[in-house]
């Protein structure tokens, strides 16, 4: 892939932006962030409108901890195209890098308007509703996520803390028990069954 792809490298500026653009992503996914950095830049460069390639570079900047910076290149792909799911995903989990949960979670629930069952999205919508200490939205979230992913032990024991923690210990005792089903290998879900037991 990288073969082919350099070889769009020396064409007009929008082959070369698009070019430049996957070979920045698949650089990424192979943890060299100096090349990814380097097609990134290229890539912007070639074109200044292409979502795909701010996000490229947002994702670049993001791996160096500047989550500010990567904000601004997320935001400036989502000024050039609104639909942009993945700048938009990378916004929120930025904002949260920032403490910015109310932004992160605005971030969130438009990407749920878009893309209603997406494991990751509804994942990341419980856990800041988890992060801002409100539990019974945190398991309304986690509820409609086990129903896309009903056979995930860890989110099945997560519920199972949750529901644990508001004292409810019938339903504690069921995501827990489906969990050591799925997974009957996790000490932290054995040792909790034990003592329900043993009470």
């Amino acid at each position: 892939a990288l073969e082919t792809l350099k070889m769009f490298e020396k064409k007009d500026s929008r082959v070369k932006s698009a070019a430049a653009t996957n070979l920045s992503f698949l650089y990424y996914l192979e943890n060299e962030l100096a090349q990814a950095t380097n097609y990134a830049d290229l890539a912007v460069n070639s074109d200044r409108y292409n979502p795909a390639a701010l996000t490229n570079k947002g994702n670049t900047v993001f791996a160096n901890g500047d989550y500010e910076k990567a904000a601004e290149f997320y935001k400036e792909a989502l000024r050039n195209d609104s639909s942009c799911t993945e700048a938009l995903y990378n916004l929120g989990v930025a904002y949260k890098k920032l403490s910015r949960i109310d932004e992160a979670l605005d971030c969130f629930l438009k990407l749920h308007a878009i893309l209603r069952n997406s494991a990751q999205v509804l994942h990341q919508i419980a856990n800041i509703y988890e992060v801002m200490e409100d539990p019974s939205q945190a398991i309304e979230w986690f509820l409609q996520l086990i129903s896309v992913v009903p056979t995930d032990p860890h989110l099945l024991s997560k519920l199972g803390r949750l529901y644990d923690n508001e004292g409810d210990k019938s339903q504690a005792f069921h995501y827990f028990y489906e969990s050591y089903r799925y997974l009957p290998s996790n000490i932290e879900v054995i040792e909790w069954l034990g003592a329900y037991y043993i009470d």
